[in-house]
Formats: C-alpha cells, structure tokens, sequence
C-alpha cells in the first residue's frame, strides 16, 4: 500500500464494521473511543496493508493487520504476537473472489513475516464474512463484546 491510499485504507476501515443500521459517519465512528486504535498511527511497526485494484487502477478492497499490546488489545486481540487483521471490498466488488485473494495473500504475507497466527474479529450477523473467514482456517476462540474473536494458526515458513 502506498502512502497515497492510506485515504482508502481508511473508507474500507469503516466499511469493515459491521453496523447495519444508523452508522455514524466514518470520521465520527473512526475517532471513537474502542475504534480509533485501528486508524491512529497507520505505519508503525508491524502494519500491513494490501490494497487491491483492478486494471484501471481503480482501488476494489483492502486487507491489513497490526499489532496491538495487552494494555490496548483491539477487538479480535489473542496475543501480542499475533496480528489482528481486517478487510474490506468495495460493494461493487463484491462477490467476485477478491475477499478470498487479499486473504489468500495477507496469509501469505504474514507467513513469510514470520507469524504463525492472525487473529480477527467479526459480528456473527456478518454470515459471508464469517463463511469466508473459515474456509481460510479461522476458528472461533473467543468473544469480545458481541463479536467473535477468530485465529488462523499456519506453519511459519522457514527464512533461508
């Protein structure tokens, strides 16, 4: 992801919270207290983003993790050693396999970072975020308020 899309990365942000009724606008719903730490500080060490775009380089969706301490975990937080990711697709990308490759990709990404997990977190309501998120090998571990805490664990390539 480039400087330049972080704008996007943001929109994306938003669209990835699953509120379905009277969603406050993103800059107020961003800037909230439980929410701001995933917007706040974008480029520290540990953030990842991958933005996807198609042959017109028009931006279709994006997926990204960071790392969050046990002092401020964020919502899908397992452990510190474990990115929490989050993703998003446009609604006119929708339905069309992207949500499967940024996964497939982020995985991919985190692997040869030398992670062995990704943690998330998702409403329940949210049925084709969650199909998507176990076909990938997510499990639910936990719940944090009404969401569900899923984590991918995968073998961690070797760096030679």
């Amino acid at each position: 992801m480039d400087k330049d899309e972080i704008p996007f990365l943001l929109e994306m942000l938003y669209e990835s919270i699953h509120i379905p009724e009277n969603k406050p606008p993103l800059n107020e719903l961003l800037a909230s207290e439980g929410l701001k730490k995933y917007s706040q500080h974008w480029g520290r060490p540990g953030d990842e983003a991958l933005v996807a775009v198609d042959r017109n380089n028009i931006l279709l969706g994006a997926i990204w993790y960071r790392l969050f301490s046990s002092e401020e975990p964020g919502y899908g937080f397992v452990n510190e050693a474990t990115p929490e990711i989050g993703m998003a697709v446009t609604k006119e990308a929708r339905g069309k396999g992207l949500g499967s490759l940024l996964m497939k990709e982020a995985i991919r990404l985190a692997q040869e970072q030398g992670y062995s997990a990704l943690s998330l977190s998702v409403d329940p309501e949210n049925v084709h975020a969650v199909m998507l998120y176990k076909k990938y090998g997510f499990t639910e571990v936990g719940l944090s308020g009404t969401s569900i805490t899923m984590k991918c664990t995968f073998p961690v390539k070797d760096k030679f």
